[in-house]
């Protein structure tokens, strides 16, 4: 009687023991699985919220170098790599910029992007958006715009309205729809005129009479205003 018992007591043993183990393995890898997926949940949370506060949104301001006939004189001009400049503008769910070329007018992000160096640029955003920005700025922003699209490129960089050059048409825009100046208004004599490359050009198109005095807003001045921050650069 004893004998069948201990083989009895043995055998609950084994059978128990076995699931005991399992159970002991088992339960760490469960609480490290959950724990990971746990952790993945959270990072792709916070990427997400991260991404959606720094999506590209109507009113940014858009920075590229250009390989216009004149950028290089105006990235010596000014001591800057930016010489194209525009406005990001949603419609029907795609992106384009407002910007003043030959003429003034939007263009699909995608296609301005590759006129730009190695389709490379830089957004920025008034620091104040959430406050400036507002769905009535905005649509005046656009109402703004609108009254100028078709209108000649300014290649004399004229203060007037009757042409309008890519910073100068960003700038009144912030100016007068908002009351914000992005950068700060410079005489055309301020700027780096006595390189070679930058006097050929201004010579071509003015002679021998320089306007020095013109007031002028740069692509440079308005990338370095403390009153933008950068949310995407490509």
């Amino acid at each position: 009687m004893n004998r069948h018992t201990s083989r009895l007591q043995k055998l609950r043993s084994r059978r128990i023991k076995p699931c005991i183990g399992r159970t002991a393995v088992l339960w760490p890898e469960k609480v490290h699985i959950l724990a990971y997926v746990t952790s993945l949940f959270l990072a792709i949370f916070l990427f997400s919220s991260c991404s959606a506060e720094e999506e590209l949104r109507n009113g940014d301001i858009i920075f590229q170098t250009s390989q216009s006939s004149q950028s290089q004189a105006i990235q010596i001009a000014t001591g800057s790599k930016y010489s194209h400049m525009g406005v990001i503008y949603f419609t029907k769910g795609q992106c384009y910029v407002y910007e003043a070329v030959q003429p003034v007018k939007i263009t699909p992000l995608e296609e301005w992007a590759k006129r730009g160096e190695e389709g490379h640029y830089v957004v920025k955003r008034l620091k104040d958006a959430n406050r400036l920005l507002t769905p009535d700025n905005l649509k005046r922003m656009l109402q703004f715009g609108k009254r100028y699209i078709g209108r000649d490129y300014d290649l004399y960089f004229e203060w007037s309205d009757r042409r309008m050059y890519c910073s100068e048409i960003v700038w009144k825009m912030y100016k007068q729809v908002l009351g914000v100046e992005v950068g700060q208004l410079a005489r055309l004599r301020n700027f780096n005129l006595d390189d070679e490359r930058v006097s050929r050009k201004l010579h071509e198109r003015y002679g021998q009479k320089l306007p020095l005095d013109e007031r002028v807003i740069s692509p440079a001045d308005m990338f370095h205003s403390d009153r933008l921050r950068t949310v995407v650069e490509k």
